[in-house]
């Protein structure tokens, strides 16, 4: 009797095949990114080829480890296992690194910066700046043992020897060399006595010369206020510190020579160059002022300066008239008020003066009773102690004390007995 199976029992079965097969377990593929869109964490896209396509699953943590942007559409090289889902019954492959396949990653990542900066637009022409004539100061970003700079030290002193040089010692070549550019192209720009720089490095390698592609110098070129000089690497040698420098030099001494003048030929035409411009702008100066000067000399003012005073004549008056008015207007109200308070208060005002002076009368009466001359008068006398003090009773003597006790019209002194 035939045995029939579940497909669940077969999808199974075909998934312990998949997964204890050796030839499974480690596969290189290569083929087309197709159907990629990056998602937030895990990817899933297809690989194909003319003839067939399969599914493909790429974990964050590879992911995050490529060196270059997936794209859909790039070849690439990959190593995975196969592995079968059983819900669906499909076969993928777990990638676990890719590389693009026919151009290196560097190249790769060396095209995709270079859109992403383009995008952006810091190679536009309209942002560069250009080179000064004359130079009194050149600051070089480079090695301080290599060609670039004693070719650049060449140069400079047989052109232009008035030309100082500074020298920004940089690594120009593997870990930590493109933060130590862009960090000497910032304390470059931090200084004062700077006209120009020269960024720049030998021949090599795209290996050798990578810190100019990277992202972080790119950045601290076109942030820059001075204008920048790329002589990096041989002639034929491109980086993106190319692109948005200033100007590019072939060599450290077409470098050398972009900064600085050619002594006779660049000095002749610089000072004609000057004297011109002098004597266009003086002329144009005199002009103007000639025609301005004719102008005023045929104004209204100058032919009847009088005129220049009728305005402010006729402001005067106005604003004499309209004080004067303004003034009586308030007298005349001043002068209502008062007559409204005369008849209202002054009445009121009488009857409060006889109140106030009734009782003053009667305060003085009250105070007359208690005037010392009005008490004696009335027959009472003030006895008092040789020590000035008033005498109120009889036990403030004794036998032989001098009293004194003053009456209306005298005081007689005597002796206690």
């Amino acid at each position: 009797m035939t045995e029939y199976l579940s497909v669940s029992t077969l999808t199974k079965y075909l998934k312990a095949k998949f997964d204890k097969d050796p030839y499974l377990e480690r596969v290189y593929l290569t083929g087309e990114v197709s159907n990629f869109r990056q998602r937030p964490s895990h990817q899933y896209f297809a690989l194909k080829d003319e003839g067939a396509v399969i599914q493909a699953t790429m974990w964050a943590g590879q992911y995050h480890k490529l060196d270059f942007k997936l794209e859909d559409g790039m070849k690439v090289l990959v190593v995975g296992r196969i592995s079968l889902y059983e819900r669906n019954g499909s076969y993928s492959i777990n990638i676990e690194t890719m590389t693009p396949d026919g151009i290196g990653v560097l190249a790769v990542q060396f095209e995709q910066l270079k859109k992403k900066l383009s995008d952006e637009g810091l190679f536009e022409e309209r942002y560069k700046k250009a080179l000064p004539i004359f130079s009194r100061k050149v600051g070089v970003v480079t090695s301080p043992s290599g060609a670039v700079i004693r070719d650049i030290i060449t140069t400079i002193n047989r052109r232009f020897p008035m030309t100082e040089i500074l020298l920004f010692p940089t690594k120009v070549q593997g870990d930590g060399a493109a933060e130590e550019i862009a960090t000497n192209i910032r304390k470059a720009n931090e200084r004062n006595d700077l006209d120009l720089l020269i960024i720049g490095r030998g021949g090599g390698s795209i290996e050798d010369l990578w810190c100019f592609n990277e992202e972080i110098v790119v950045r601290a070129i076109f942030e820059s206020q001075l204008p920048i000089i790329s002589s990096v690497g041989h002639e034929t040698d491109v980086t993106l510190s190319d692109f948005v420098s200033d100007r590019r030099a072939a060599t450290p001494t077409a470098a050398a020579e972009l900064a600085t003048p050619n002594t006779k030929l660049d000095l002749l035409g610089w000072t004609t160059e000057q004297q011109n411009r002098i004597y266009h702008s003086l002329s144009r100066t005199i002009r103007q002022r000639r025609e301005k000067l004719e102008k005023l000399s045929n104004s209204v003012v100058f032919r009847q300066p009088d005129r220049l005073y009728d305005g402010h004549k006729r402001n005067l008056d106005e604003m004499t008239r309209r004080l004067i008015n303004l003034t009586e207007r308030k007298i005349l109200e001043k002068q209502h008020r008062y007559e409204i308070l005369s008849r209202n208060l002054i009445p009121d005002f009488q009857k409060l003066l006889d109140f106030n002076k009734n009782r003053v009368d009667r305060a003085n009466q009250g105070l007359l009773l208690l005037d010392v001359k009005q008490i004696k008068a009335r027959g009472f006398a003030i006895v008092r102690r040789e020590d000035d003090q008033i005498v109120k009773s009889i036990k403030q003597v004794k036998s032989g004390d001098s009293l004194s006790i003053e009456l209306e019209d005298g005081v007689i002194k005597t002796n206690v007995k």
